[in-house]
This record gives structure tokens, sequence and C-alpha cells, in this order.
């Protein structure tokens, strides 16, 4: 008679039954995710990332699980963790820093693998910029057929605006103003929308700004703010003041919001109207070359079709930061449209081909 092996005794290579004594569940993106892990830690970093966030569900929202796990590797880093390798195959995608940090994700079974060691562990922002961010975001995308885009979005009574352009020609700080003079803040590093409604969703937690941008604001409560906030350094070396938004700068969209169109910000600075309409086939053209990796996703030219009948416009520099939020209210008012749907399709100006350019 053979006698069922005990627990102590069974060969658990892959670390199978391995429990996860801890979890929690946040609704990011308008998604439902349940986190759960073995180690106490790994979860604060979700919430440090996704609590304290409006909930608030998108249409058919789905339900996502992601694990992460710590492993004891005595790995340390000098300086930052390698950069994150992708790869994909077999149905399957991975974020890979090394043979101790790496992320696993199967989009058809709406599920991911975060694995990190103690040295990661001691990297908050990588690990959870790289790793942790990466595998959400990419559910999410895959999981509720969102378009994910590199730029901002900010809006008032359901309405939205998407803020799009190059690294360095404004979108942070304009969405820094636009929520310090009261309109609603969706997010300012990544958005994510409905191809066919527009609906726009993000994850308003953090707002990143050059520490140059301090040079704009007055004394003050906002200034004291910022400067109290933590430094963090990109991989393209630029240095950033990360601002937690929860601490209750301004108010946080608390739905999704749906497109009016997009405003391209440039660095340039206007000798007349601020704001000037682009025809629909540049609007097109740029679209694609400013989110390369948007337009290779099946929702884009539905996205792409859909925004640029709603207008597309180009934003130049004003003297004052609210002369420019003040562009953004009116076009964001349905009752004080500052260009006819005629003349955003019809004419305005093309792009230089160096605004084509964006920095992650």
């Amino acid at each position: 008679m053979t006698l069922p092996s005990s627990p102590a005794t069974v060969a658990d290579p892959f670390g199978e039954h391995t429990a996860c004594g801890f979890g929690l569940q946040r609704k990011v993106l308008g998604g439902r995710f349940h986190f759960a892990s073995d180690n106490e830690a790994l979860l604060q970093l979700v919430e440090v990332a996704y609590g304290g966030l409006p909930a608030y569900e998108l249409p058919r929202a789905e339900d996502f699980h992601v694990e992460l796990r710590l492993r004891p590797a005595r790995t340390r880093y000098r300086r930052e963790p390698p950069p994150v390798r992708h790869q994909a195959g077999a149905g399957l995608l991975c974020g890979v820093v090394d043979e101790h940090n790496y992320a696993v994700l199967d989009p058809r079974g709406r599920r991911a693998l975060v694995v990190a060691s103690q040295a990661m562990l001691r990297r908050p922002y990588h690990l959870r910029y790289e790793l942790i961010e990466f595998a959400v975001f990419t559910l999410a995308t895959r999981g509720m057929g969102l378009v994910p885009l590199h730029g901002a979005c900010v809006g008032h009574g359901g309405r939205g605006v998407l803020l799009l352009g190059h690294s360095g020609a404004g979108k942070s700080t304009l969405a820094l103003h636009s929520l310090l003079h009261g309109l609603d803040f969706l997010a300012e590093d990544a958005v994510f929308v409905q191809p066919h409604t527009l609906l726009a969703t993000g994850v308003p937690n953090f707002l990143h700004l050059r520490p140059d941008a301090l040079g704009l604001l007055p004394d003050g409560a906002t200034r004291d703010w910022l400067q109290r906030s933590p430094r963090i350094r990109r991989r393209s070396g630029v240095e950033k003041i990360e601002a937690d938004l929860r601490q209750g700068a301004g108010r946080l969209a608390g739905r999704p919001l749906e497109l009016v169109g997009a405003v391209m910000v440039t660095g340039e600075r206007a000798d007349g109207e601020l704001l000037s309409p682009v025809d629909t086939d540049t609007a097109a053209t740029w679209l694609a070359a400013n989110q390369p990796y948007a337009a290779g996703q099946p929702g884009w030219q539905a996205f792409a079709q859909a925004l640029a009948g709603r207008g597309v416009y180009r934003l130049r520099r004003g003297g004052d930061p609210r002369a420019s939020v003040e562009v953004l209210r009116r076009l964001l008012d349905a009752d004080a449209h500052p260009i006819s749907r005629r003349e955003a399709r019809s004419s305005g100006p093309t792009f230089p081909e160096a605004a084509c350019t964006q920095e992650r």
C-alpha cells in the first residue's frame, strides 16, 4: 500500500504551493484588480501607487489578478537596476530586469506574476514604475481594449481634453496649472481611451515636473508642496519632481472623461491666438507619429478617426499659464467652443517634423 506524501516531503521546485498570505483589491483604470503577495511590503507599493484614488468602473469592466512574489536574492545595484527588456511568445508578455526581477503577463487570462528581489524592493520607484505598473497598465489595455497614450488629460463636467506633445513641451506644467485653476485632473503621464466612445481613464496619483517648473509658481502652499516632494531620475537622466496628487492640491477626476478633442502642446511662443485648429489629415499623421506604440494597437484607427472628428488643435505658449488654462476651459465648454468643427476640419497649420518625437 502506498501512502500519500506529506506536504513537507512534496517537491515544489517552482514554488507553486507557496502561500500568498496578503491581498487587496483596487479599482484601477476602470477595471477591478486583485493583488496577492507573499510579502506585505510589496503590497504596500501597490497601495502607494493605487490607494486613495477615485474608484470607478468603465462599461464592461473586467477582473484582473496580479501576484507579487519576493525572492531573497543577494543581488545588489550600485546605481540603478538594468533597463527592462520586453519579450513575447506563446501568448505571454514579459518584462525582464534580470533573473531575479521580472513580470510575466497572460493577457487572455487577465493574470500577471511580478517577481522582485530584496535589492529591487530597495528601489521602489523602479519596482513600481517598471514592473508593477507595466503589469497593471498592460493587462488593462489588452483586457479592456483600451488605446494607451503617452500624454495628460484634464477636464470638467465629465468632459476631457487630451494633452499631447513631445517631451519638454510643457504638458505636465499645463496639467499642473489646470489642476490649480479648477479643472479635474485625470492623468499626467499615461492616458487610456476606449476607441469608440472616447472615454478616457488614467491613474491620477503622481505629477512629474521638471524642477524649473517651480519658477512659474508664486511663493505659497503649492510651491512648498512641490519643493518638499521627492525627486526621481528617469532612465534618460532627466530629474523630475514626483508630487503626490492625493495630498489635496486640487480636484481629481471622479469618473472617466469623454474626450472633446486633443491639444498638441508646443513650446512655441504665441504672437497672436494661442489655439489654432489642425486639419483632419495632418492630425491623423501627427497622432500616429507622436504615439508610435499606440498606433500599432487594434483600436487605433477607430480612436484616431473619432478624435480627429472631434477636433485636434495646436496650443502655443502664452505669457501667463492661466491663459492656456482658460483656452482649455473654453474648449471643454460646449456653449463657448472657440473654434467651429468646420474650421477644424478644413484648415490649420502643419507640424514641424521635430515635434513628432517623444520621450517616455
